[in-house]
């Protein structure tokens, strides 16, 4: 079942999220050289909420139900800084962040009273969302390739409405190529008609632009045509594993997109808070009553394989017969494509802020 529609506070706030990316930048401190307050838990480094509060500036943390940390906007720096707030609880894998859902890599742990997040959530997630200005290897790029995913033989998932995943795939991505190229961006299509292209090819290709960014577009089946939302993933870090399973032994090797897991994530960061922004909104298209399934960590072969930020974005499950005919119709096609290529562009500007 969709959830109620998103209330004007809520856009709002969602939308600030952006502003997170654009403005947050200038703090001098740096992340290694703060005095974190730290805490081993199951061998695993963490740090205290507490400790998040006092390096990001935030006003309050409050404890209940959920951890809150909350910063008023504000003027620091000469910088406009935007309203922020976090959520957590005690358990759990998830992080509200301005009313976005992200998964995280270990749950919060409450370790006598103090509340703890590991390190490579900090470093992976947390530094990179709100600072994304200080990723070290975020390149400023002209390039996008696009990805839309299947085709030829390989169909996808089959909709509600006898279309396959492979169709819309490829529709949206041929949207999203146009509104880019018209922004000045060059694009580059791993297909651009009904062809089977391997996840080698797709691999191959991206990495022949090395200062360029990487969307892969999808779209999602299953949970008995009950399942509904969208849902974006970008490269887990080394030694966490793919979103559902347990850890195994390969996933603490290096893989080629380790090297811009930092700047992925920020990259997923645009693209998911808009699209929820987008079609969630009647000021962008219409309130299609969207759930939010979160931005997760995996280990698909086009994400491990390429050396540039890269994220696949599932937008909607055309398995629901209700979300189906959302997707189904151009409304929603050409309100997607258009929150993908502002995402490009919001991403842009976010890491040329140093």
């Amino acid at each position: 079942m969709n959830r109620p529609a998103l209330d004007t506070a809520t856009n709002k706030f969602l939308f600030s999220l952006f502003n997170v990316l654009l403005l947050f930048i200038g703090i001098s401190s740096d992340v290694e050289a703060f005095q974190w307050e730290t805490a081993k838990y199951k061998g695993q480094d963490h740090v205290t909420l507490r400790s998040l509060k006092s390096f990001y500036f935030f006003d309050k943390i409050s404890y209940g139900a959920d951890i809150v940390l909350y910063r008023a906007p504000s003027t620091r720096q000469g910088k406009k800084t935007p309203e922020i707030e976090m959520k957590f609880r005690s358990g759990s894998y998830s992080c509200i962040m301005n009313g976005v859902l992200f998964k995280l890599s270990h749950p919060v742990i409450n370790n006598g009273g103090k509340y703890l997040i590991s390190r490579i959530d900090l470093v992976k997630l947390v530094d990179p969302v709100l600072r994304p200005s200080h990723i070290k290897n975020a390149k400023p790029f002209t390039t996008v390739v696009i990805d839309p995913g299947h085709g030829g033989k390989d169909s996808g998932s089959l909709g509600f409405y006898k279309v396959h995943e492979k169709y819309y795939a490829l529709k949206i991505a041929q949207m999203v190529r146009d509104d880019l190229q018209k922004l000045g961006y060059r694009v580059v299509m791993t297909r651009d008609s009904d062809v089977f292209v391997s996840l080698a090819n797709r691999v191959r290709i991206a990495n022949k632009y090395p200062d360029a960014v990487f969307i892969s577009i999808h779209f999602n089946s299953g949970g008995n045509g009950k399942a509904n939302g969208i849902e974006t993933f970008t490269i887990s870090p080394v030694g966490v594993p793919h979103m559902g399973r347990g850890v195994q032994q390969r996933d603490f090797r290096v893989v080629p997109g380790n090297r811009t897991d930092s700047a992925s994530i920020a990259l997923a960061t645009a693209a998911h808070s808009r699209a929820l922004l987008y079609l969630n909104n009647p000021k962008w298209g219409a309130n299609y009553q969207i759930e939010d399934r979160g931005i997760k960590r995996a280990r698909f072969n086009v994400l491990t394989g390429i050396r540039i930020p890269a994220i696949l974005l599932e937008g909607g499950f055309i398995s629901n017969r209700i979300e189906a005919r959302k997707v189904h119709s151009i409304s929603y096609q050409k309100t997607l494509a258009a929150a993908i290529v502002r995402a490009v562009s919001v991403y842009r500007k976010s890491i040329v802020g140093r």
